[in-house]
């Protein structure tokens, strides 16, 4: 008798346990089902593609609907800089928006001044006053816009290996492949120069031989094109997606001298390697640069909600003391975003954010070393702070990549396995031609950092087999 209520127990549990997971599964294809067919993705085709249905996220992990958990290596897109899921942020916009939801641009409120206020102390030098923007395109645009209102000049100085946004105006100034098939509507005068890439040297050298070549390119450049002509030279703090390519030493010191020999303004942009994500409040702090501008988001409030910052010299700005500026977004300053922006950069300082971003840099440096060592297929490995990738070669001597600049979908094969392989492993990065990117929450912990350099050793086993 008692076997068999044992039974049916055990038969109704089992039937329970199939339905559970038929639910979940449907549930699973359902979200995913509207997402695909009612929304669109960025940079990819629209088909065969199996993103993640997050759930949930806490801390530096990712959970999806069935409950898989993902190591989230690159912070989202190296933005989520204080971890997922902070619910101080939560209440502090909640609060917000008990009070008011949105203004004009044209009023103000009291979290406006307060983070304004604080931006100009953590800001370098004379850059004391921002205008608010949507992200970090919408910052770099009105960067642009203000340096030729500001100047009188036209042309723009950029880098090739380097993006600043999807807008059309920041899509040209970076020289992103992305921007390709949109290329016939570039915005007009910019100027691209090639890259202080020191492991692939456009000029064959080391540090060791290095005579800065790559800044008498720039002056050339300059020279060639009439330096009454340039309005700004647009330089990202920190290398970010392009590879995270190392400036050599004084070269942004170098970059600031031109700019003053030839009265041209220098904007940093900082929307990737500002707030804490290279171990000091923005990148230039680590070149001892102050530059005229700098363009700014993502960690401004840890992607939490979209806001963007252009920060400027008191000179630019008194320079529209009688005369109007004219820029302006319809969302600028927008108190909801501005009340989680004031919250996290409360956390970054309660938390010691910065710190531990400068210690995690020195401990997964030391972690890459080992890796190194152990995989033929680690042509190299750049990091400042969190804001690093390695870069994946066919051969250490010939330095021939994994996959190319531009690769196209024929040549990512091998890439695309390793980036199964780490998705297959439960970590959630950006991997982009032949880089792995590094990028974990500034909150991050020894025992994660080996959590994360452990799967993606386990998917660089796939390239090795490719090396010669």
């Amino acid at each position: 008798m008692e076997s068999g209520i044992q039974d049916k127990l055990d038969e109704l549990i089992t039937i329970k346990i199939y339905q559970m997971k038929t639910l979940e599964t449907n549930t699973r294809e359902s979200v995913l089902s509207d997402n695909m067919d009612y929304t669109l993705f960025s940079w990819s085709k629209q088909k065969g593609i199996d993103p993640i249905v997050v759930e949930r996220a806490e801390g530096v992990y990712l959970y999806d609907i069935n409950g898989k958990r993902y190591l989230d290596f690159s912070s989202g897109l190296m933005n989520v800089n204080i971890g997922h899921g902070n619910q101080r942020v939560t209440r502090a916009v909640v609060e917000q928006m008990q009070s008011v939801s949105y203004v004009t641009p044209s009023c103000v409120t009291e979290v406006r001044g307060e983070v304004g206020k604080k931006l100009a102390e953590i800001s370098p030098g004379s850059l004391n006053k921002t205008f608010f923007t949507v992200c970090g395109a919408t910052a770099i645009e009105n960067a642009l816009k203000l340096a030729r209102l500001y100047t009188g000049r036209y042309k723009i100085i950029a880098r090739y290996r380097a993006f600043h946004g999807a807008s059309y105006g920041a899509m040209t100034a970076g020289g992103d492949p992305r921007k390709l098939p949109s290329d016939s509507q570039q915005m007009p005068n910019v100027i691209h120069v090639e890259d202080p890439y020191c492991y692939r040297c456009p000029w064959g050298q080391d540090l060791s031989t290095c005579k800065r070549e790559c800044v008498e390119h720039i002056e050339r450049i300059i020279q060639f094109e009439g330096p009454g002509t340039i309005a700004a030279i647009l330089m990202e703090g920190e290398s970010g997606s392009s590879g995270c390519i190392k400036y050599p030493p004084d070269y942004l010191k170098k970059v600031r001298e031109l700019c003053d020999m030839y009265g041209i303004l220098l904007i940093a942009d900082e929307v990737m390697s500002g707030f804490g994500r290279t171990g000091q409040w923005f990148g230039v702090d680590y070149h001892g640069v102050e530059p005229d501008m700098i363009a700014t988001a993502k960690g401004i409030t840890a992607g939490y909600l979209p806001l963007g910052a252009l920060i400027v010299s008191d000179k630019i700005a008194a320079h529209f003391d009688n005369k109007p500026l004219m820029i302006g977004l319809t969302y600028s300053a927008h108190p909801v975003s501005l009340a989680a922006a004031n919250e996290v950069l409360k956390i970054y300082e309660d938390e010691d954010l910065l710190a531990n971003a400068r210690e995690m840099e020195k401990y997964i440096t030391e972690r890459m070393s080992e890796l190194i060592a152990r995989h033929p297929s680690i042509g190299d490995f750049r990091t400042t702070g969190l804001l690093g990738c390695i870069e994946l070669v066919k051969n250490r001597n010939s330095r021939e990549p994994m996959a190319p600049f531009n690769a196209g979908p024929e040549q990512m094969e091998i890439m695309n396995k390793v980036a199964a392989k780490i998705k297959e492993l439960g970590m959630y990065t950006f991997v982009r031609w032949n880089y792995i990117f590094t990028c974990p929450p500034l909150t991050v912990t020894r025992e994660q950092i080996d959590e994360g350099l452990d799967i993606i050793s386990r998917a660089i086993e796939i390239a090795d087999e490719y090396c010669y």
